[in-house]
């Protein structure tokens, strides 16, 4: 069976997409990954590059203030419609470099749900696979859309969905064009629903997180799989560099600090708050940089810098993770069975900071917009003296690994694929 997988993001997009093709390499199909260009030998799997997209705007001051405010409020609003106004064209590249892909042949399209790849499989008589890394694309009346960065009443979870629909529908136009140039489709009913086949019927969904995170009994039909989140193979090879592994057997586990590709308007004042939250803490702090998420001067003896390095091989040697609330992110820091602190910045990264507290393994979360070293320092230390959180994140962390996502995956793309 060949799989074609369509991506599009950032790392945490973009990773899962690369744990799943691993594993249907291991189980003798083949697997070609289309994402942002960027990653382009960042994994050792067939890959094609698609335009960077609206990966080229990250570091402007517009989208690091939409990630400051969440889109809160008036000058929230007037922000996101400026952000749409800008990735629609950058977005339109990425549609017909997707379109391209097709070329490739495939028996199934598997794709992240917030890019059009099921015109893909229509092209080519397959089946399409959307995938959901986050629980915004299959309406539930168990709880609110967590993209939305508003509270609602009970009785509107289900329509809080309708934005998310609303989204792919700003990018109708371009897909058309895309299905009528590049794919040779005709206009149909309902072409633009990636949650729907070409003949109507719903689509099979993958949701790559853990239902051990999801609120109570969310009724999902039986066409959807919440199959656990989806982990890389270990990483073979990497060891700590000297200087690391100096630091880490030179005293009590450090803390990890990161916020990955989160970078706000003012990521040297994120460094400052962390730093003295480390010392008010009186911890040891590994700080991972990423791609900006805080910028940091001068470092005391008790921090150490890194600009990467694998969470699966990182984490288990923390005495605590302190994130954004990345699902990526979120899911290694679980399966790493260690306490976190989440300091959420936007879209789902508050639901999972609220989950993960929920369930018992982090103290109340940090938002980023609220973020002071007082509070940072007081959940640090809750975090790593906390003798609850210390007993429940293995337990846990043993039932995330138990999940194995990406089996359960593989086994409904097998299915499909027969």
């Amino acid at each position: 069976m060949k799989v074609l997988m369509l991506t599009h993001g950032t790392r945490g997009d973009v990773q899962p997409f690369a744990a799943l093709a691993h594993a249907l390499r291991q189980a003798g199909h083949e697997a070609v990954l289309a994402a942002p260009a960027s990653f382009t030998g960042h994994y050792d799997l067939p890959f094609l590059p698609l335009h960077d997209g609206p990966n080229t705007l990250l570091d402007e001051p517009e989208i690091r203030e939409a990630v400051d405010t969440n889109y809160r409020g008036l000058r929230g609003k007037k922000v996101a419609l400026r952000v749409m106004r800008r990735s629609r064209p950058l977005m339109a590249q990425v549609i017909k470099d997707m379109a391209g892909t097709a070329a490739e042949g495939a028996d199934l399209v598997v794709h992240i749900a917030g890019i059009p790849g099921h015109h893909v499989a229509e092209r080519l008589g397959v089946p399409s696979v959307p995938v959901a890394l986050q629980p915004v694309w299959v309406p539930t009346g168990a709880f609110p859309n967590p993209m939305l960065p508003v509270a609602l009443p009970r009785a509107l979870n289900r329509a809080s969905y309708l934005p998310i629909r609303l989204m792919l529908r700003s990018f109708a136009g371009v897909a058309d064009d895309v299905r009528k140039n590049d794919l040779g489709l005709p206009r149909r009913r309902g072409r633009h629903d990636p949650l729907r086949r070409a003949d109507g019927g719903p689509a099979t969904v993958l949701q790559a997180f853990s239902p051990e995170l999801l609120p109570a009994d969310p009724g999902h039909p039986a066409w959807v799989h919440t199959t656990g989140f989806w982990y890389l193979p270990a990483a073979e090879g990497w060891r700590p560099s000297e200087e690391l592994a100096a630091f880490l057997d030179d005293g009590p586990p450090p803390v990890s600090i990161g916020f990955g590709s989160m970078a706000g308007t003012d990521p040297a004042r994120v460094g400052r708050i962390v730093i003295a939250a480390t010392e008010m803490a009186g911890v040891r702090a590994v700080l991972v940089s990423g791609w900006g998420g805080m910028r940091v001067a001068d470092l005391p003896g008790n921090v150490m810098l890194l600009d990467q390095a694998p969470h699966d091989r990182l984490f288990p040697r923390m005495a605590a993770v302190v994130h954004h609330g990345g699902g990526g992110t979120t899911g290694a820091a679980l399966a790493a069975g260690r306490p976190q602190v989440l300091c959420p910045f936007v879209a789902d990264q508050p639901f999972w900071a609220a989950r993960v507290h929920a369930a018992g393994v982090a103290p109340p979360p940090q938002p980023q917009r609220r973020l002071t070293a007082e509070g940072l320092a007081e959940a640090i230390t809750q975090a790593v003296t906390d003798p609850g959180l210390a007993a429940r994140a293995p337990v846990l962390g043993r039932r995330m690994r138990a999940e194995n996502g990406v089996a359960a995956a593989v086994a409904v793309l097998e299915s499909l694929g027969r």
